[in-house]
């Protein structure tokens, strides 16, 4: 059995495989780093995570199964995040009197007047995240909150993204949620049905991918195999004998051929559709062509701390600023900072590989980040001690108009033709997975793997919040 990727849900459904005694080999193509978008990187001494990853899940299995891999290693967190609006620094989510403060008591009463407008006309359907956003929070607080940042992430006007980015992502919350939540000023619990706004998180004390590189450890332990260095050439199924034929590309730049007899792939999945033989029909490769990714770059800043930042991260709306967001990786761990009397601000640019970003070498991106950490108010020119750029290709599955469908096609297709290939996380399944999202997908393919069917439907997961309320622990029986 082989799995393509050693991120989040390749490892998930490694681990849980080893742990059942069957064996399996992992080809990750990274030569130095587990994890994925999950991994953290490391300079000098100083660790970074690639995008800010909390560990909070709704469900109680997937918590239990990082006790498992972690046991004695993961912080307990209070969220601090805020947003950097006209130039200040204001409280996420929303508090009603700080946006009362911020705004002035005349452009409150138009976003409230705008809510309600959006309540008695609702757009139906909600095609767009627009009309999404609209109708959660109406036109005034999306044009001031939501439009300029999310335009500035996904690099799309809010009419070309759909509206199921807004509902997977920020689930179950409405204006009158947030501000009721504010006005209470009680904590919500780590169970609470608005997930949005959970205050309460673990995360590793090195790092997220301190928990990929155990995993790792105590897979290969059980009996499986890493093979790091391997990006992945072909894939080749036999239907007459149901094996798989899998070329890598090894260290040493030979090519390295692997027999299985299930393929586990959570690599993207229009890199997967390219690679593999027999071909797909001329229709699932047209829409495979057309799925999109945004890209991510991450300067991170070392600087002498003048004020300490308690925030985890911060939402940048402010369009004259490149950088969308901020992530503080002192607040999420000391241990993340090796030196005392120093940060570290990791600068979050989303992109795409072909911008003239992309290819900005990494002393302009650094530069560009300092410059914007001192407009920002947040440094100051002479603060600064070194910096290092990451860059995380398709990082994003782009969620435009009509991509489910494309998506949809490409995975029926494949589930047809290829029965023993299986779909996980969230490039694998083009799908805007949250990590515990890519790990019940993994959970889900490991349970249908030993069982010798495909039991559950992984089209499911992250469709609305209840799958994760279902008892996972059945899909895995070494989590029980």
């Amino acid at each position: 059995m082989v799995v393509l990727g050693a991120g989040p849900a390749g490892l998930t459904t490694a681990y849980l495989l080893a742990q059942n005694g069957r064996p399996v080999t992992v080809l990750e193509a990274d030569p130095i780093y587990v994890g994925g978008l999950a991994r953290t990187v490391s300079y000098h001494g100083f660790r970074f995570d690639i995008g800010g990853h909390r560990f909070f899940s709704k469900s109680e299995n997937v918590e239990r199964l990082w006790s498992e891999i972690l046991p004695n290693d993961m912080l307990e967190c209070i969220r601090l995040s805020r947003i950097h609006f006209r130039s200040e620094l204001m409280s996420y989510p929303l508090r009603p009197f700080e946006v009362i403060e911020r705004l002035g008591v005349l452009e409150f009463a138009r976003c409230i007047l705008s809510y309600w407008q959006a309540c008695v006309f609702p757009s139906h359907p909600a095609i767009t995240f627009e009309d999404w956003a609209i109708n959660a929070f109406g036109r005034r607080l999306f044009e001031i909150f939501f439009k300029t940042y999310t335009e500035k992430v996904w690099g799309l006007s809010c009419r070309e993204i759909s509206a199921d980015w807004a509902a997977q992502r920020i689930k179950k919350m409405s204006l009158a949620d947030a501000a009721f939540a504010a006005l209470r000023q009680t904590p919500l619990s780590r169970r609470d049905t608005i997930t949005s706004l959970t205050t309460s998180f673990r995360y590793p004390r090195l790092g997220p991918g301190m928990m990929w590189e155990k995993c790792a450890e105590k897979m290969c332990a059980a009996g499986g195999r890493l093979l790091m260095g391997r990006p992945v050439q072909e894939l080749e199924y036999c239907a007459q004998t149901g094996r798989w034929r899998i070329v890598a590309q090894a260290k040493n730049g030979n090519s390295e051929t692997f027999d299985a007899g299930t393929v586990v792939s959570s690599i993207p999945l229009t890199d997967l559709a390219r690679m593999l033989k027999p071909e797909l029909s001329w229709n699932a490769l047209q829409a495979v062509q057309t799925l999109r990714y945004r890209d991510f770059l991450s300067a991170a800043v070392i600087l002498r701390e003048r004020v300490a930042l308690q925030d985890h991260w911060i939402y940048v709306h402010e369009p004259a600023v490149r950088a969308s967001r901020i992530q503080n990786y002192k607040s999420w761990s000391p241990a993340l900072i090796p030196e005392p009397g120093l940060c570290c601000l990791g600068l979050e640019y989303f992109c795409n590989a072909s911008d003239e970003l992309w290819h900005m070498n990494d002393e302009r991106l650094l530069k560009l980040a300092l410059n914007e950490l001192t407009q920002l108010g947040l440094a100051q020119p002479e603060d600064l001690v070194d910096g290092y750029v990451v860059r995380q290709p398709k990082a994003y599955p782009v969620y435009d108009l009509g991509y489910s469908g494309r998506v949809q096609l490409v995975l029926s297709e494949l589930e047809s033709r290829f029965p023993s290939l299986h779909l996980v996380g969230r490039n694998g399944r083009h799908r805007y997975n949250n990590q515990d999202h890519s790990m019940t997908t993994a959970m889900l393919s490991a349970a249908n793997i030993l069982a010798g069917e495909r039991m559950y439907n992984l089209h499911k997961v992250n469709e609305d919040a209840e799958y994760l309320e279902e008892p996972v622990a059945k899909y895995s029986p070494c989590c029980e």
